[in-house]
């Protein structure tokens, strides 16, 4: 509970700065880049270097996946139906198909399912959400800009994206032991991540933007809130027979909010900014109703 006060009073930080003028309008410019430049490494070398592996697990990896392959996908199709700029397709493919499977999934997996199912939460988002931003959403978010890039100058993208070099050293050094000095630290600096990003999309939100992004908006959080689960649900309950509470909560983990980083990259990439933004702070107060459904849908699992 103390996650989610957090993150609405950062969010509504955000939003009364904004409004009061207390802060410069390139403030989201600096917030955005201290969260991917330093807070998100710091998150991927501290969570990654820790993960434990096992088959059954594959499931849940496997969920971010196809909920952003089949999100990508979709939106591809509602694009050329209703003509979207290819900003508006890249804001869809960083918030609509990735989840904010950490400061909302993990709260909210303590809540429904208890702590002892935290694990399966950190590596559907360090090894679903957060590889696939680091990776393919990267590549998509600097092919969507208006800047023209390469196929070289993309996977150049990736590789010195400092998240994706951060997750690297940390699969490179898990056979060694993290000093707890450098896991302290690391944590604190992560810490910060959800908060002052928070702020940024707050700051950021125009809700008077609301009608003129409710196509793509309604669109965008039909899928993930909606659609998207139901899809990874139909095939990994009816098709492939699977049960179980690693299943409940992987399920539960791809109906969470749009995911906030994705956000913050897609506004770094100029990607419909007003859009990234409604997309996170509409997304995740729905949330909030859609969960619980939810988590009775999936009760008999």
């Amino acid at each position: 509970m103390g996650n989610l006060v957090l993150m609405a009073l950062c969010f509504a930080a955000g939003i009364v700065l904004r409004r009061t003028g207390r802060l410069p309008g390139s403030a989201p410019s600096v917030l955005n880049s201290y969260v991917i430049h330093v807070a998100l490494p710091a998150m991927a070398l501290l969570h990654i270097h820790g993960l434990e592996f096992s088959p059954e697990l594959l499931y849940p990896v496997g969920a971010a996946w196809i909920l952003f392959g089949v999100g990508y996908l979709l939106f591809r199709q509602a694009g050329r139906i209703a003509n979207y700029s290819s900003g508006t397709l890249g804001a869809l493919f960083l918030t609509g198909a990735l989840g904010n499977t950490s400061f909302v999934g993990l709260p909210m997996i303590e809540a429904f399912y208890g702590a002892e199912l935290l694990g399966v939460g950190i590596l559907i988002d360090q090894l679903g959400s957060f590889l696939i931003l680091s990776t393919a959403g990267i590549a998509l978010a600097a092919s969507c800009s208006s800047a023209k890039v390469t196929a070289f100058g993309m996977i150049r993208k990736v590789l010195v994206f400092p998240p994706f070099v951060a997750m690297i050293i940390a699969f490179a050094m898990m056979p060694l032991p993290f000093p707890a000095w450098a896991e302290e630290v690391l944590g604190r600096i992560g810490d910060t991540l959800a908060p002052l990003a928070l702020l940024s999309v707050g700051f950021q939100l125009r809700l008077d933007q609301i009608r003129n992004n409710i196509g793509p908006l309604a669109v965008g959080l039909f899928y993930k809130l909606l659609l998207g689960p139901a899809i990874v649900a139909l095939l990994f309950i009816v098709i492939l027979g699977a049960r179980g509470p690693v299943i409940q909560v992987t399920i539960f983990e791809t109906a969470m909010a749009p995911m906030i980083t994705g956000s913050i990259v897609a506004v770094e990439h100029n990607l419909d900014p007003s859009l990234s933004s409604l997309m996170v702070g509409v997304g995740i107060p729905l949330s909030f109703l859609t969960l619980p459904l939810w988590w009775w849908i999936l009760a008999p699992v």
